[in-house]
């Protein structure tokens, strides 16, 4: 059975839901054996991590930061990573898209996940390609119809274009 670590910084928002979601994601992604921290905070909290991390001085909705780096992933340790999620900008996400608070928890979970597995979408279209495959495939293995966050973004670049 998976580790779920959940901790709440700056914030107040339950956990019970999104850690048996978590874990039902690694289950399903064949990751069982895996250990995840997560926490949940402030925009207060993250803006600075996002700044320090990604040179960019703003609030972000989900941070992901590996333990592990390649294909060498759990061969010799089971943990994955941190993924450090703002309930606020979730809030703000599912609000905007007319869903609620704990789906957009659940893509960003996901989306954090994908990235502590290796997979990236800022650069390379083709790894975009692949991670917004990857973020519907572990979204529909739980049930979720939300659109990852990959395909968000595709979606808001072809309607500005």
């Amino acid at each position: 059975m998976s580790a779920v670590d959940i901790s709440v910084e700056d914030c107040d928002h339950p956990t019970q839901a999104l850690q048996a979601l978590a874990e039902q994601a690694l289950a399903a992604i064949d990751l069982a054996e895996a250990e995840l921290s997560i926490v949940l905070c402030s925009d207060a909290f993250i803006r600075p991590l996002n700044r320090d991390w990604r040179g960019k001085d703003a609030p972000t909705d989900v941070l992901s930061f590996a333990q592990q780096e390649g294909e060498a992933i759990l061969e010799d340790d089971p943990v994955l990573g941190d993924l450090v999620i703002s309930v606020e900008t979730a809030a703000r996400q599912a609000a905007e898209l007319g869903h609620s608070l704990d789906e957009e928890l659940g893509v960003l979970l996901v989306h954090g996940l994908l990235h502590l597995l290796g997979y990236d979408h800022e650069q390379d279209p083709e790894e975009a390609a692949e991670m917004r495959a990857a973020e519907a495939k572990v979204l529909g293995l739980l049930g979720r119809r939300p659109l990852g966050l990959v395909e968000r973004a595709e979606k808001e670049a072809d309607a500005e274009a």
